[in-house]
């Protein structure tokens, strides 16, 4: 029984739900050739949509906002760097 009203495997997979979203788009980008840009984007758009899900869908003792929090942190980053992979892809490593 946990403190916050979820229980560890659940968090677990809370966890990792957003990762295995991340690594597919990943893996489909690279299959199809698609732009750094376009993936880059998509992944931002997944964790804005992992974010939005944790901190406003999930019940209020479920929720989870500082995960949240960091999955839209993650989102900007990603935009910038598919911005930085648009403009110039040859200064992009992703």
């Amino acid at each position: 029984m946990s403190h916050t009203g979820v229980e560890v495997f659940d968090f677990l997979l809370f966890s990792i739900y957003p990762v295995i979203g991340i690594f597919a788009i990943e893996a489909i980008s690279r299959l199809i050739k698609a732009p750094k840009w376009i993936k880059l984007w998509v992944q931002a758009a997944v964790s804005i949509g992992f974010g939005v899900y944790y901190w406003f869908i999930l019940p209020a003792p479920q929720n989870f906002p500082l995960t949240a929090m960091v999955m839209f942190a993650l989102a900007i980053a990603l935009i910038y760097q598919g911005r930085r992979a648009k403009i110039s892809p040859e200064k992009s490593p992703y």
